[in-house]
């Protein structure tokens, strides 16, 4: 069937989305793979630690118990009940059940944030580098992506004389990822309150505060939004879940807290649509907020080694690559300006941060993510959530790689 004929069935809607960036690196790396070769993919935005066992075990006791039926849309009371408890206990944030929801990973929730409160022609702010999705979703919500560039001397960080003057009558949210995926970026108290005396003039716009990264910091101390700012609650979709502090990526529950109305909007367009998140994935939840985490010192401890592996070899490849510490998150955001305009060993010009990236895939076998995909060109994305000999040999093989550049 021809691509004309393919998009007369499609709607309008989905004509505008591109597919995630991520997400076809890392099935580029899979193909590779199958056809034999040696293909390391740092494209990937999950620790590759096993899901503790107690978490597992809870999962298991569930499926055994037969909790395995229908549950409340928004989550069972107990699993609800310890999402209240974890905003209070690690955020300071003081919610009741119905300002509570667990969904189907956070990425459901910040797609029904969009789709319940944009219309047609209304504006969200974000702040480059951002994750991929959010532009896509707000696109497909009907919303207009307003991209603010902080540059790498900020931190990557929104200043707030930026904030005001992106500001217009359509504004509807400004979304705030910190830690951030992908420049490791982490807001202070202190910045964040200063963002928020920009918006309190600016009574319609909302906060999403999408702190899936909570537990990977390195150096700092992490805040929330609505933590920094308590008057900014009721305008403050706070975001969060146990895919990337848990290792439980593939288990696809996302909760949030926010404002009665919006927690209820949220939960109406989800019943329509997938209805509760999967009734184990909620068992396994419970036992992870309510459950021990020491473990996360250990894990944040061999990430920052790692952040110091890759950081020790990457800066062999000088200065075609510069390379800041990020203070949290598992990426290193890579500047790979200085690259363009080589030239591969086969006479091939880099004229993208997208060319260098699959030159890497293909002649260094190793997979990375265009800084493009993320509304910041020229940079690569490198999650160094593997293996530590993986992990060393994919750097090194970047180096290698990148020195052959005529």
């Amino acid at each position: 069937m021809s691509s004309a004929l393919t998009a007369a069935y499609l709607s309008d809607r989905l004509l505008v989305l591109k597919p995630s960036a991520t997400g076809a690196m890392s099935q580029a790396a899979r193909e590779l793979t199958a056809q034999g070769r040696s293909i390391i993919s740092l494209s990937e935005g999950e620790l590759d630690f096993d899901t503790p066992v107690h978490i597992q075990h809870a999962a298991i006791r569930a499926i055994v118990q037969g909790e395995t039926r229908y549950t409340d849309v928004g989550g069972t009371p107990r699993l609800k009940a310890a999402i209240v408890d974890k905003f209070r206990r690690d955020n300071g944030l003081s919610y009741e059940s119905s300002e509570v929801i667990a969904s189907t990973g956070a990425k459901q929730i910040l797609f029904n944030a969009f789709l319940a409160t944009l219309n047609e022609g209304d504006e969200a702010i974000v702040v480059a580098p951002y994750w991929v999705s959010y532009t896509e979703m707000i696109r497909l919500a009907g919303g207009i992506p307003v991209k603010l560039m902080p540059h790498a001397g900020q931190g990557f960080k929104l200043q707030p004389q930026d904030l005001a003057r992106a500001i217009t009558p359509k504004t509807r949210w400004l979304v705030l990822n910190s830690p951030c995926n992908p420049s490791g970026a982490l807001y202070s108290a202190d910045e964040l309150r200063a963002l928020a005396d920009v918006l309190r003039d600016h009574p319609r716009v909302l906060v999403m505060s999408d702190d899936i990264y909570e537990e990977i910091v390195f150096d700092g101390t992490f805040c929330s939004f609505a933590q920094a700012s308590p008057g900014m609650s009721s305008r403050t979709l706070t975001i969060n879940g146990v895919s990337k502090a848990y290792a439980m990526t593939g288990w696809r529950l996302g909760y949030a807290g926010g404002p009665r109305w919006l927690i209820k909007a949220l939960e109406m367009l989800q019943s329509q649509s997938t209805s509760n998140p999967s009734s184990i994935s909620q068992a396994a939840a419970l036992a992870a907020l309510e459950g021990p985490r020491a473990f996360l010192d250990e894990w944040r401890a061999r990430l920052r080694e790692r952040r110091a592996l890759a950081l020790r070899i990457l800066a062999s490849a000088a200065p075609l690559l510069t390379l800041g510490e990020p203070p949290a998150a598992f990426y290193l955001y890579a500047d790979c300006s200085a690259a363009i305009g080589k030239r591969t060993p086969e006479g091939v010009l880099i004229e993208t941060d997208a060319d260098l990236a699959r030159y890497l895939l293909h002649d260094a076998g190793v997979a990375v993510v265009p800084g493009t995909a993320f509304g910041m060109a020229p940079y690569l994305r490198l999650a160094y959530a593997v293996s530590d000999s993986r992990l060393q040999e994919a750097c090194e093989r970047i180096v290698a790689a990148c020195l052959r550049l005529a």
